[in-house]
């Protein structure tokens, strides 16, 4: 399996009463698909993950792939900073028919390069399916060096791909140029994905893709073919929404823009919550506004 194109990153839909509402994750995944999507990233960072129990966790997963029903890949997210956890959260996403696994950097750990090899490797170790590294030093406070991801991906036969979301093109570009055959690339950042592209990457696990998939797949696959100056317009028309999706920490910005575009509920589990600032709210409804969007 090769992947490549727009995984979107999905959010995890809340009721104001706090649970995870499952009528709305079939909705938002029927939109997706319709979209033209070419893959879906359950519990990772945009959904929330952090804040769901392991059964939570495990459902979501489950709902995800019996909703999707091998129409594209599920990446399932189920890295931890604890390597038994993220052993026992990566097996049920096998059990449970993912496609492949993300595995975020051990966090708040702050292992070394070896710590890390080690980690990834029990991981991918114990499992069949593909398994990305997602590396994202801002949110877990170490990088996986090249070095390393170069190491894991020699060792381990089942580890075919990165999220770089590093904000270091010239390291993205350094991945690019040491990879083995078949090893994916795939944008961490939405405002570096056409750069990474042209780099030779493979595509993007994206944020604003929650909100506009039709749009940001317009961009990737006019940038996977070569067509720069369609990808390029199709950047412009999206950089806003890219700069306010991160306005305040990710998913609180793409959550709200999503529940002003009546697709979901602004609610989230603490410590997430609603936006600061009154004039981030806004700026997000103006690009809201702007965006001109159907919705589902």
């Amino acid at each position: 399996m090769t992947f490549q194109g727009v995984y979107t990153a999905l959010v995890t839909p809340f009721k104001t009463s706090g649970e995870v509402d499952e009528e709305v994750l079939e909705r938002l995944i029927a939109f997706q698909l319709e979209n033209g999507v070419d893959g879906l990233v359950p519990c990772g960072t945009t959904g929330e993950s952090p804040t769901l129990s392991h059964d939570e966790h495990d459902r979501v997963i489950d709902l995800t792939v019996q909703f999707v029903n091998k129409k594209v890949p599920v990446i399932a997210g189920t890295g931890s900073n604890s390597t038994a956890e993220a052993v026992r959260l990566t097996r049920h996403a096998q059990e449970s028919g993912a496609d492949a696994a993300l595995l975020v950097n051990p966090y708040y750990n702050k292992p070394t390069q070896k710590g890390l090899y080690l980690h990834f490797k029990a991981v991918a170790d114990a499992v069949n399916i593909p398994c990305f590294v997602y590396n994202i030093k801002g949110r877990t406070a170490v990088n996986v060096e090249t070095s390393t991801l170069v190491a894991l991906m020699q060792d381990c036969p089942n580890i075919i791909g990165v999220k770089e979301a590093s904000g270091d093109l010239n390291q993205m570009k350094e991945v690019v140029s040491r990879r083995k055959d078949g090893f994916s690339v795939l944008s961490g950042d939405d405002n570096m994905t056409l750069p990474l592209i042209e780099a030779g990457g493979d595509g993007v696990i994206s944020v604003a893709s929650n909100l506009v998939p039709d749009r940001m797949v317009r961009l990737v696959h006019a940038a996977l073919k070569r067509d720069t100056e369609k990808a390029r317009q199709l950047e412009r028309e999206l950089a806003e929404l890219f700069r306010v999706e991160f306005i305040e920490t990710n998913p609180i910005p793409i959550k709200t823009a999503m529940a002003m575009a009546g697709m979901c509920e602004e609610a989230f589990r603490l410590p997430m919550c609603e936006l600061e600032k009154e004039e981030h709210r806004r700026e997000l409804q103006k690009v809201v506004e702007n965006l001109h969007l159907k919705g589902m």
